[in-house]
């Protein structure tokens, strides 16, 4: 092959997108959609992650501020944990609207995460927000196979094919021109965006932060070029595949649909046909159950508690445990959280493999729907996805649980027993030397091992797009 003569044939495909009007009403769309999403991608990052992180201050001082108490009381008092949003949010929105952002932590029991924006909002947001990703995953796809549908079929039904094979151009040159020059156009869409995203990295990340954003930057970049390279290949394949131009654009808007709406819906529906999840109040009923039946720390007449009562004293050789060395209530509170945070995190462990199971089955059609490949690898390396969303939860508990047996600790060894002498409180400088909750998105290696399926998939989509390229090349009819 020529390069010369790839570039050239890519150069006239550019001409030709440029002097139709198609192209100028579709950058003109692209132009107003691309700086209303950013606008309202950054106010709504911006303003939300200032809220949270007032209100978030505002919990840690209110828990500095409680006055001289009893440990378990402050146990009780708790906190709150709230998910403060990445600054690649502003590019793909994923998941955000739809999970919780605050948690309410307190001892003996894992709260569900509450006040997410769709809980808040009518149900004109279950058709999604317009965003710089949306634009990438679901425009622009569309724009490139109205772009190229015509390429080569059109060529053909004109006679203008069979000429320029006549002059002595390869058959490779022709396609391989040709898709070179589509996915040059697509990546005038890509790059816009991209440069956008770029300056709000720059504007929000500061020196712990700037280094993770920009991997994640660059991580997305390089998949949606991967993307639109597919893409632009899939239209050059249908295109030399079909008699006609008006067949090609038929068929690419099939596809088009297939890949955004119909295949992800229908497995998001299968999924969890296949794998039902129960609902709050039958998870919450099956918690308690649990339980009750493990033993409730609060209640001295508990079986499992009272053997636990005689063991500790026969270890301790006391006949009551006013005589233990440390406060028995704190002793017992900290094995009643052991006991029911195991039992919080068994449930939560088994219905969190259910969702995984739904999530799977989609997960695994990017081997055969590049869509759902880069949608994957677009809200992880945004921090949007449902993974992230479980680490926060599981940061916030380690959190939760941390706060709760420090408290029983402090009862333990500042709180007598009943009948000695001391205090019944304790200072509220334990308070204050208490760390805030401060929450740490999912490292970039990580978010690689999440996503290697989707990785994989992007890849291999790539690798059949060159050879399918190739294989038309060599069997492209010029009538």
């Amino acid at each position: 092959m020529r390069k010369r003569v790839i570039f050239l044939l890519a150069g006239q495909l550019w001409k030709d997108a440029f002097r139709s009007k198609v192209l100028l009403v579709a950058l003109g769309l692209m132009g107003f959609l691309l700086l209303f999403s950013a606008f309202s991608g950054w106010e709504n990052y911006h303003d939300l992650n200032h809220t949270r992180d007032a209100i978030q201050n505002e919990a840690q001082e209110s828990w500095e501020n409680n006055p001289d108490k009893h440990p378990h009381r402050m146990a009780h008092y708790g906190s709150f944990a709230l998910r403060l949003k990445h600054v690649l949010s502003v590019f793909d929105l994923g998941m955000e609207n739809f999970v919780g952002n605050a948690i309410f932590l307190e001892a003996h029991k894992q709260n569900t995460v509450n006040f997410s924006e769709a809980s808040m909002s009518t149900g004109l947001l279950r058709f999604g927000e317009v965003s710089l990703a949306m634009l990438l995953k679901v425009i622009v796809p569309l724009l490139i196979f109205y772009l190229g549908f015509a390429t080569i079929a059109r060529e053909r039904e004109n006679g203008t094919l069979k000429l320029l094979i006549g002059q002595g151009i390869s058959r490779m040159e022709i396609v391989f021109g040709k898709w070179l020059g589509l996915w040059g156009l697509s990546l005038i869409f890509l790059l816009s965006v991209f440069l956008v995203v770029f300056s709000f990295v720059l504007l929000e990340s500061n020196e712990g932060t700037f280094g993770d954003s920009i991997s994640r930057f660059m991580v997305l970049f390089v998949s949606y070029v991967l993307f639109f390279a597919i893409l632009s290949a899939i239209t050059i394949l249908v295109s030399a595949f079909s008699k006609t131009a008006k067949g090609a654009l038929v068929k690419l808007l099939g596809i088009w649909l297939l890949f955004t709406i119909i295949v992800p819906k229908s497995l998001q529906a299968l999924g969890y046909y296949l794998f039902p999840t129960p609902s709050k109040i039958e998870m919450e009923t099956a918690v308690e159950h649990d339980l009750i039946q493990q033993g409730d720390s609060h209640n001295p007449d508990d079986p499992h508690f009272k053997a636990l009562k005689d063991s500790v004293l026969q270890v301790h050789k006391v006949a009551n445990v006013d005589d233990l060395p440390f406060n028995y209530s704190g002793f017992i509170m900290a094995q009643g959280e052991k006991l029911s945070t195991e039992i919080y995190k068994d449930h939560q462990a088994r219905l969190f493999q259910v969702y995984q199971k739904q999530n799977d089955l989609e997960r695994y059609s990017a081997f055969v729907n590049p869509y759902t490949a880069i949608k994957n690898l677009s809200m992880a390396f945004s921090g949007t996805d449902f993974r992230s969303f479980l680490h926060f939860k599981a940061e916030a508990e380690a959190y939760r649980y941390h706060l709760a047996q420090e408290m029983n600790q402090l009862q333990m060894d500042l709180i007598p027993n009943k009948g000695k002498a001391g205090p019944n409180v304790i200072s509220n400088s334990y308070w204050k030397e208490f760390p805030p909750f401060e929450y740490r998105f999912l490292t970039v290696s990580k978010v690689f091992r999440n996503e290697l399926i989707s990785i994989l998939a992007l890849l291999l989509w790539g690798i059949l797009g060159v050879f399918g390229l190739t294989k038309i090349a060599t069997n492209l009819k010029a009538l």
